[in-house]
């Protein structure tokens, strides 16, 4: 599990051109907003469609993109390219959406378990970022992008300011925040979507997945899966299986349906790549999401854990998301 693990951290492959270049561009927007939770600002990029600066009286849906282990608010745009894949679905007939890619650090998109020193972290920050866009004082990533990021987007920017027209989605550490967030917050988003994310994160099963999950025993059991990611895993989840449980996207689905019924879940979408050494958890969430009689679109296409496979079928989650919130 340790080389799978390690995926997380794979840079990105050679650019697959999207279908269409010489469509009519969106345009993009680096903001900066003030998180309460965090107790700092943070950078965020915005996709604004093509009719967006000529049509000042049209409000949008809002589809909110998160970055996986390592990454930041530009890799979305910079590596993914989503931006021109977008361009090319809005020429193609796709419902125009604004689209919100936030800095979430190696935050996990929750709460952490432990209080981490912000002053050490100042001292000391993480090799791929420095300590101005990374360290923050209150680690509220789940807050930050439920509450502060969407309250500053529906203020700033002409959306619709409704859970029926609001999704989001993410890619590895991002999939595992796309649907954490959408379970905690099911007021919030109306769709949730991942590709290749840690959707299963205990898993220390069987490959391929045959139906009948294993677990972690022990937190040196996760420590020990986890290799060298687990500096950058066990401030934010913790150190022992239940600190990991309490934020399994799996049992925050049990949680949700247990309080509010199925009606209140999120459309649900999930892919991954065939040779990911991640595959199996997102299989093993497909099995738990249907066993409890929930639908998800889900796929599996060739691919890896790197950009090449997310920027071949980020198109896929955005069309779905348009179908579920902006038609």
């Amino acid at each position: 599990m340790i080389v799978a693990l390690a995926l997380l951290l794979q840079g990105a492959a050679p650019a697959v051109p999207p279908a269409r270049r010489d469509a009519e561009h969106g345009r993009i927007v680096t903001d900066t907003l003030w998180s309460q939770a965090l107790g700092t600002k943070k950078a965020v990029v915005v996709y604004l469609p093509p009719s967006y600066d000529r049509d000042p009286r049209h409000r949008y849906p809002v589809a909110y993109y998160l970055h996986g282990l390592t990454g930041n608010e530009t890799n979305w745009t910079k590596a993914g390219e989503l931006h021109l894949v977008m361009d090319s679905l809005v020429a193609a007939g796709t419902p125009e959406m604004i689209v919100v890619m936030p800095d979430g650090d190696d935050g996990w998109y929750t709460t952490w378990n432990s209080l981490p020193s912000y002053d050490e972290c100042r001292r000391a920050p993480p090799s791929h970022e420095s300590a101005d866009t990374y360290c923050v004082p209150w680690p509220h990533y789940d807050d930050y992008v439920a509450r502060d990021l969407v309250q500053f987007v529906d203020t700033k920017y002409r959306t619709e300011a409704t859970r029926a027209r609001r999704a989001i989605a993410g890619l590895s550490m991002g999939g595992f925040g796309a649907m954490t967030l959408a379970f905690a917050y099911p007021g919030v988003f109306a769709a949730a979507a991942s590709h290749s994310g840690e959707l299963a994160p205990l898993y220390d099963g069987p490959h391929p997945f045959d139906g009948h999950p294993v677990w972690a025993s022990s937190g040196a059991a996760l420590e020990k899966d986890y290799g060298r990611l687990w500096p950058l895993i066990y401030p934010a989840l913790g150190r022992d299986t239940t600190e990991w449980w309490s934020r399994d996207p799996g049992r925050r689905l049990d949680r949700l349906v247990s309080k509010q019924g199925k009606a209140a879940v999120p459309a649900l979408f999930a892919d991954v790549g065939t040779e990911d050494g991640l595959a199996d958890q997102s299989r093993e969430f497909k099995w738990h999401v249907e066993e409890r009689g929930i639908s998800i679109a889900y796929h599996e296409w060739p691919g890896k854990h790197d950009f090449m496979y997310w920027r071949a079928h980020v198109g896929e989650s955005l069309s779905w998301i348009a179908s579920k919130i902006a038609r």
